[in-house]
């Protein structure tokens, strides 16, 4: 298995891809991190930190079917390089704010929607370019890389971020201007191969395809549903702050070690899936997965030492790290290559809106009943979705191989 994945390390141009994607990836980290430190600064008003959370979420909500589109109809290595390229110009704008001082809220928004919309087209058209570089037999383990990558960044990222501002704000943004400027010159030196575009007029029925092709995938829908929900109730993330202080009494300390936590699972995990892919009974792999993800989720909740809590977080970020690999594989497998754009988009859409929601739904519930509850609940819900979309998508609960015809 060591030499598959030696070979995949070895695809031309996909080391070009993986280095880019992880510096873009770290580097927006690091941003999200200096933004919101410096619009703190700033206002003092933590109602502006929402904003900012905000105007990096909405463009990716209101671009999804323009993005799809885009990503079917032009070369995703250009959309790629151009959004790299405009992030990391935003960076130095940013730079240069700071250094002058001249940095207001309202420019702190803008420029965090930029990044936001951004990111939009950077991350389905991404997706989308990888099986142009990457053999079908090798896509899984891909896959998993770019996973490990994504963790890696979660970790490094914000830890990055938050050491370079503490020597300055302008430190963040020159690391994170060239780390952006050299991801999109990696992209830009890309070979892909070619594919026959259809000259596809902008249309509703255009837009809407990637949403309808999902619709008409059992095994796509229901993988990409059940993520969607067992999210939505599984998470326990947005709640951490209130164990970390009230439940297991550790500060700040012990917040720090519950966020990184999961990031290692899933790091670790997707690793392990490089060298070891999922080839048989993918199906009920990915129902025991999220099996695992429920009852870790309430062993968390009912956890009052840190040690074991640590532990179920790790478990936590390990096995949803199999349900991203097992979709993420699914759609570029059995979609189209004329469709990904779209059907990357649709997906980005579920991981995004599931993440945003899954911690609105943690906050609200946990305001009406309390954190341990609702976070048990939430594990609990997860098991009972596992159990009931086995039974509404039977194709999916007896897939066998990830390229199984759906």
């Amino acid at each position: 298995m060591a030499s598959a994945s030696s070979s995949i390390q070895q695809i031309p141009y996909y080391k070009n891809y993986w280095v880019s994607r992880m510096l873009s990836s770290i580097a927006f980290q690091m941003l999200s991190v200096a933004i919101g430190w410096q619009m703190y600064e700033l206002t003092h008003d933590a109602f502006s930190l929402g904003l900012v959370g905000l105007a990096q979420f909405l463009p990716m909500v209101l671009l999804t079917l323009v993005v799809g589109h885009f990503a079917d109809r032009y070369d995703r290595r250009y959309i790629v390089f151009l959004c790299q390229i405009v992030e990391g110009l935003i960076a130095l704008l940013l730079l240069s704010g700071s250094l002058t001082n001249s940095l207001g809220q309202h420019h702190i928004l803008l420029m965090a929607a930029v990044l936001g919309a951004c990111r939009a087209f950077e991350g389905p058209s991404s997706s989308a370019l990888l099986p142009q570089l990457v053999p079908k037999e090798f896509l899984q383990q891909a896959i998993s890389w770019n996973t490990s990558v994504g963790q890696l960044s979660q970790i490094l990222g914000p830890s990055m971020g938050g050491l370079l501002y503490w020597a300055g704000s302008s430190f963040v943004y020159t690391a994170a201007s060239l780390a952006l400027l050299t991801a999109g010159v990696l992209t830009f030196f890309i070979r892909s191969t070619p594919i026959v575009r259809k000259s596809e007029p902008v249309s509703l029925r255009s837009l809407f395809s990637g949403i309808m092709f999902v619709y008409r995938q059992p095994i796509i829908l229901g993988t990409i549903s059940l993520d969607l929900f067992a999210v939505l109730l599984g998470g326990a993330t947005a709640l951490l702050p209130i164990f970390s202080q009230d439940i297991l009494h550790t500060g700040p300390w012990g917040l720090g070690l519950m966020r990184t936590s999961p990031a290692i699972g899933a790091l670790l995990m997707s690793i392990v899936l490089v060298y070891y892919p999922l080839k048989k009974a993918v199906g009920y792999i990915l129902f025991a997965a999220l099996a695992v993800f429920g009852l870790a989720t309430m062993f968390f909740a009912v956890s009052s030492h840190l040690f074991i809590s640590l532990v179920a977080l790790f478990f936590i970020g390990a096995s949803d790290v199999i349900s991203v690999i097992i979709r993420s594989s699914l759609v570029q497998l059995q979609t189209p290559d004329e469709m990904r754009g779209r059907v990357n988009a649709v997906n980005s859409l579920f991981i995004g809106t599931s993440n945003q929601l899954g911690e609105f739904e943690s906050g609200t519930l946990a305001g009406f009943i309390g954190a341990v509850p609702a976070v048990f609940v939430g594990g609990l819900g997860t098991i009972a979705i596992a159990g009931l979309w086995m039974f509404l998508f039977p194709s999916l609960r007896k897939m066998r191989t990830l390229s199984e015809p759906s």
